[in-house]
Formats: C-alpha cells, sequence, structure tokens
C-alpha cells in the first residue's frame, strides 16, 4: 500500500527540485526521491569505509599488495 509523505522546503531548493526533473527526464517528484533514495543506499557508511581501509592496510603490512606502473600490469 502507498503512503504520502509530505516534506517541507524552501522555494530555491524546490524550484531547484523541479529544475532537476525537468533536466533529467524524470515524470515526478515522487520519481526523483525515489532516485535519490536508491542512490543513498550506494554509498558506504563510515563503518564501511573504516573496515575497507583496515583491511587494506593489513593487506599491506602483510604483503598481499602489488605495485603497479600502469594498467598492463594487471
Amino acid at each position: 500500500m502507498r503512503q504520502v509523505l509530505s516534506i517541507s522546503m524552501p522555494g530555491q531548493l524546490i524550484s531547484k527540485v523541479k529544475e532537476r526533473i525537468e533536466n533529467r527526464g524524470f515524470k515526478s517528484v515522487s520519481d526523483y526521491i525515489k532516485f535519490l533514495i536508491k542512490e543513498d543506499d550506494d554509498f558506504l557508511t563510515d563503518d564501511e569505509i573504516l573496515t575497507a581501509v583496515k583491511e587494506a592496510d593489513r593487506d599491506y603490512k602483510l604483503g598481499k599488495l602489488k605495485v603497479l606502473k600502469s594498467l598492463d600490469d594487471l
């Protein structure tokens, strides 16, 4: 079942949203907001980034990484 969400925004932001909808081919404000939420799902959290950095640091210290001079070295 669909529900309605009402949000308040300053006029400038509403204008920007309407401009984005028109310029990027969205059918409605709802479609644009749904797109933004899906995009947000792809972002890593601070904890996920920190975990990846720690893992990379551990791999570096264990000598598991290669120094590449170009993509051909892959």
